[in-house]
């Protein structure tokens, strides 16, 4: 074998000479920087060895290659790797660069010189690559009478014409491959698509006359449900067969490391990473059989490309599983006792249904609920609501925090999100310091059934990215969840939504432990609550606009004002929870959180340092009575600063739908300009109340702002810090008394520079400010 001019022996003992003339179709490799023409022993021409060769040659014992495989073992030479290989090199691979070395016709010359050690390069001009593109593109295959002239005309030698050509070539040929590549994997996930939906078809077949669910002759429905399980699992039987075979016949010097990593899990065992089994995923969080192995070996191997197959074979399990629970009623779901909603009966949830991602780690608890109810929007525009991101999270502001797609595993059909899958992340968040955020990574899936049926579910995939060893462990995780919308002929929609979680309590401190296990805070009848509230408050606001709205606000003003109430009440949640922005935690003992961050300014907040402050006590006193006393702007003294000096007027009321309570109101105080409120500063205030908790969140905001806001209806330049009270019942379990959980929240600019730092003054007096509105709430009512 020959690199560059050498000289080597073949297997039979004779000697070849190869250099860059001769027949034989030699191909030509290249690393960027120069360009070696590699030819077998067999097509060159034998020739006499170079005297230079023979030196060398005769000062060893052994030849210099003996055979093929003795390439491991030969010496490195200069721009070769320990194989004997060209080295990659990070220039281009266009070709634009050859040696200046000598070649092989130079070594047999009668100068007889060494070739250097270090070979000098030089780079083509930009006018010779520039003539040598346009010559390729008039023909790629020139004749040797072309080359001679295009080299004399580039001062160029015909070999390195020759070597130009053949590099361009073979990268014209490499990125023809690539581009088919992709378009055949285009294709191939076009056909997985078509052959998701068949497949739902035939599982649950329709009679195209009546729209009913056929009867498939005389076969009853088990035995139905047995024909597609035999499918399914002679299907799995041939994958595994498969990669058996791949296993067994492998040989032993030629291995292959990927195909280690595929059958390390063959759907028997636990997944295990033979490269390193710290990184192996918990037997606790198996999913099963439901995942093929080849997209787990990329997974404990740090590869994110993963197999699209594998989302979608878990999304259909968790739809099917999604449309049992939605669809069987007692005795799988029994009601609770206050009949807002059902809980499920997790005995006969194992009888019944077999969970699509394993089993649960017995250290999680438990969190499972359904609720049923109607709400002012079709199932179209709520699935594009759910599918949507930002608008999924503008609609449940209070429970979710920060959320992002991370893959669109398929983009559904062609004009709606029929077979949408989305891979997401997103934070679920409870309004309090004590409890952690819920960080989840799912699979989003959209189906339509019918054609006034549709369905959204979601279920996790965190055991699929991260393992024990020096990975935090998953501590919750989302079992087929979401909801069933089915049209309604007056515009509404029937929403069956269901939320199935297990979670680790150990995480959760002791006064919210029985809240969760309830569901009240996070299960099922909340989401619906929320989503009914914002959908009959953009029905307020769309009638009033479409209507006139001959009130004394404009209904672009009104428009304005809960578009601010709303990034308000966000701000103030994700200031809770501390997610969305990146905050650095100063202070985290006695039930009380402080956390600042520095804001630019440009996202409509002041800038400077803002100080967060939380804490949640207990108080002995139902949550309808805290909230009157906090709503009432006679006992606002006793905790609002800016009331000091007398009590706050209602100058605006924006109701938010039919139920009392929840509504944005604009507050002033009785005295336009004092000591406490010199600019005189206006209160926004939004509240947000039902049977699981209420919302009170506040802010100043300048009357010049406010005002321009009213008029033009832009609020988006105006900069607000809120802060507010989030209320929910304490759920003890044997408590002779009815308890509350009040959790207060500040946001606070303790210096308008971003360069400043935070002074332990600061901190005391924020700290103190949390003691003095505590006290007061208390001494107001009397249950110190």
């Amino acid at each position: 074998m020959s690199f560059g001019g050498f000289t080597s022996k073949n297997s039979s003992g004779s000697v070849s000479d190869h250099h860059g003339g001769g027949g034989g179709g030699g191909e030509m490799v290249a690393d960027g920087l120069c360009s070696y023409n590699i030819m077998s022993s067999t097509t060159g021409s034998i020739g006499p060895m170079p005297q230079s060769l023979q030196m060398l040659h005769s000062s060893h014992s052994q030849p210099l290659f003996n055979s093929p495989l003795s390439l491991a073992l030969q010496p490195k030479m200069e721009n070769f790797g320990d194989m004997g290989l060209p080295r990659d090199e990070p220039e281009s691979r266009s070709g634009s660069d050859n040696p200046e070395a000598a070649s092989g016709d130079d070594l047999n010359t009668g100068n007889q010189k060494k070739p250097s050690k270090r070979k000098k390069y030089h780079r083509h001009t930009a006018f010779q690559i520039q003539e040598l593109e346009a010559s390729f593109k008039d023909n790629p295959h020139p004749d040797e009478k072309g080359r001679l002239e295009l080299g004399k005309r580039l001062g160029l030698e015909v070999r390195q014409v020759k070597f130009w050509f053949q590099n361009r070539r073979t990268q014209m040929k490499t990125q023809l491959e690539r581009h088919e590549n992709s378009i055949l994997k285009q294709e191939n996930d076009k056909l997985r698509i078509e052959n998701i939906t068949m497949r739902d078809a035939m599982r649950s077949p329709m009679c195209e006359n009546c729209g009913c669910p056929a009867i498939l002759g005389e076969i009853t429905m088990e035995q139905h449900q047995l024909v597609f399980e035999n499918a399914r699992l002679k299907e799995e039987l041939n994958r595994l067969g498969i990669l058996a075979s791949k296993f067994l016949t492998r040989t032993p010097n030629g291995s292959n490391p990927k195909l280690d990593l595929a059958v390390g899990r063959n759907g028997f065992s636990g997944m295990m990473n033979t490269v390193d089994p710290s990184r192996s995923m918990p037997l606790g969080l198996d999913f099963g059989n439901k995942m093929s192995s080849p997209f787990h070996a990329n997974v404990m191997s740090g590869d994110m490309s993963f197999d699209k197959s594998c989302f979608m074979e878990i999304a259909l399990a968790a739809m099917d599983e999604l449309m049992k629970l939605g669809q069987i009623d007692s005795p799988l779901w029994f009601r609770s006792l206050d009949g807002t909603g059902e809980s499920l009966n997790l005995d006969e949830y194992v009888k019944t249904i077999t969970p699509c991602i394993g089993e649960k780690p017995s250290h999680f608890e438990t969190e499972a609920t359904r609720a049923i109810g109607t709400v002012m929007i079709n199932g179209l525009a709520l699935v594009e609501t759910l599918m949507d991101v930002n608008q999924w999270t503008e609609m449940f502001p209070w429970n979710i925090g920060r959320a992002s797609i991370l893959d669109v595993i398929s983009p559904g059909a062609s004009g709606n999100r029929n077979c949408a899958i989305q891979l997401m992340e997103a934070e679920f968040q409870i309004l309090s310091p004590l409890v952690p955020v819920r960080q989840m990574k799912f699979v989003r899936f959209c189906k339509q059934h019918r054609e006034d049926l549709w369905a959204v579910v979601d279920v996790s995939v965190d055991a699929l990215f991260q393992g024990i060893g020096g990975n935090a462990s998953v501590s919750c995780r989302r079992l087929p969840s979401g909801c069933i919308v089915q049209d309604m002929p007056n515009g509404y929609s029937k929403v069956t939504w269901i939320e199935h979680t297990e979670y680790d309590e150990n995480i959760v401190h002791h006064l919210y432990r029985p809240l969760l296990r309830s569901g009240m805070v996070l299960g099922a009848q909340k989401w619906l609550i929320n989503l009914q509230r914002q959908c009959e408050l953009f029905s307020v606001i769309m009638s009033s606009i479409a209507s006139g709205d001959h009130s004394a606000l404009h209904p672009s003003g009104k428009k304005s004002i809960v578009k601010l109430a709303q990034r308000m009440t966000r701000s103030f949640c994700t200031g809770v929870c501390a997610t969305v922005h990146k905050w650095e935690v100063v202070q985290n003992c006695d039930n009380t959180k402080l956390m600042m961050r520095k804001s630019i300014g440009n996202s409509g907040e002041p800038s400077g340092i803002i100080l967060s402050a939380t804490t949640t006590v207990w108080m002995p006193i139902s949550p309808p009575q805290l909230l009157d006393f906090l709503q009432d702007e006679k006992t606002r003294a006793h905790w609002d600063v800016l009331s000091q000096d007398g009590p706050m007027q209602q100058m605006l009321r924006v109701s938010k739908g039919q139920d009392l309570g929840n509504d944005i109101c604009l507050l002033r105080t009785s005295i336009p300009a004092s000591s406490a409120n010199p600019n005189g500063m206006l209160i926004l205030q939004e509240t947000c109340t039902d049977a699981s908790g209420s919302l009170i969140v506040h802010a100043a905001v300048k009357t010049a702002a406010m005002t321009v806001a009213m008029n033009d209806g832009d609020s988006s330049g105006v900069a607000i810090l809120p802060s507010g009270f989030a209320i929910v019942p304490d759920c003890f379990p044997d408590s002779g008394t009815p308890g509350s959980l009040l959790t207060i929240g500040f946001q606070i600019l303790v210096n308008n520079l971003p360069a400043a730092q935070l002074t332990m003054e600061s901190v005391d007096t924020v700290k103190s400010l949390i003691g003095r509105t505590i006290q007061g709430i208390k001494s107001g009512l009397q249950c110190d």
